[in-house]
């Protein structure tokens, strides 16, 4: 279960994301139908692509302060946590000056879960754990344990570098362990360097257990879908992702640098 409980709010660089309209399907007396959207999603299929423009993020991209050993947890995905429990970023909200994020319980998404609209500085309870929101961005929600013993469990060396697959990559998917995140880091360009990820829907894999794909690509509307798994989780859905959006994997932060009917391009802007 999780509960806010205090707030606090610093300011970011504006950033773009946005949920894509269905109004040309009215002008062709077309009827849809489908289900609301709770921001998350993270184990269903994405949404099919539309030519209509998709609205923009008013930003700021991040509020709050990310501490060094957070938890990361990325837009669309869930992360497990200490004590079985798990978090979802499920949903993001923006007005210009602040930003608000909707986090899940359980580690990815099940009929029912209960969710709430967090602010920094806000504490969350996963499981009987407690947990304060440090960081809100547009790509993630940073959380800081408040249990010594959970940070120690989620620094925790594991006992191989080695992805073996499925939930015994825990250990290097879901951590604050400096050494994984070297190794993570060291599987992806350079910084400054392009990262290419093609669009017909082939799957990248990485040596840590990450897997991305690109799960589509709109060029009409300028829009993309990338989604990325680790130890059998979906640990981030990025919908709509603009050039110059930020989006992370693994603690590597990258900008969208172009959109192509055959790729994705990322360029990777953090360490």
């Amino acid at each position: 279960m999780l509960r806010p409980a205090s707030r606090a709010r610093n300011a970011g660089r504006a950033g773009r994301y946005g949920i894509a309209g269905v109004a040309a399907a009215a002008l062709l007396g077309l009827t849809a139908c489908g289900s609301s959207d709770d921001g998350g999603g993270a184990d269903g299929p994405p949404s099919a692509p539309t030519t209509t423009q998709a609205a923009k993020d008013k930003g700021p991209v991040c509020v709050g302060d990310a501490p060094a050993d957070g938890v990361h947890v990325l837009r669309g995905g869930g992360f497990r946590l200490p004590g079985g429990g798990g978090v979802q970023y499920a949903g993001a909200s923006a007005d210009g000056t602040s930003r608000t994020a909707t986090l899940r319980d359980g580690a990815h998404y099940r009929s029912g879960q209960r969710q709430w609209t967090v602010q920094p500085g806000k504490q969350v309870t996963v499981s009987g754990h407690a947990y304060t929101v440090r960081q809100i961005c547009s790509y993630r929600v940073v959380l800081e344990p408040q249990d010594a013993k959970d940070k120690a469990a989620l620094a925790a060396a594991p006992a191989s570098l080695d992805s073996k697959g499925g939930t015994a990559d825990d250990g290097l998917c879901f951590t604050t362990n400096g050494t994984v995140r070297a190794a993570a880091a060291k599987g992806f360009p350079a910084e400054g360097r392009t990262l290419s990820l093609l669009g017909n829907g082939g799957v990248r894999r990485f040596p840590t257990g990450l897997s991305i794909t690109v799960s589509y690509i709109d060029t009409a509307a300028g829009t993309a879908g990338i989604n990325a798994n680790c130890a059998a989780i979906p640990v981030a859905a990025y919908k709509d992702v603009r050039v110059g959006d930020t989006v992370e994997f693994a603690g590597v932060s990258f900008d969208v640098a172009e959109l192509t009917e055959q790729a994705v391009r990322l360029t990777r802007t953090g360490t």
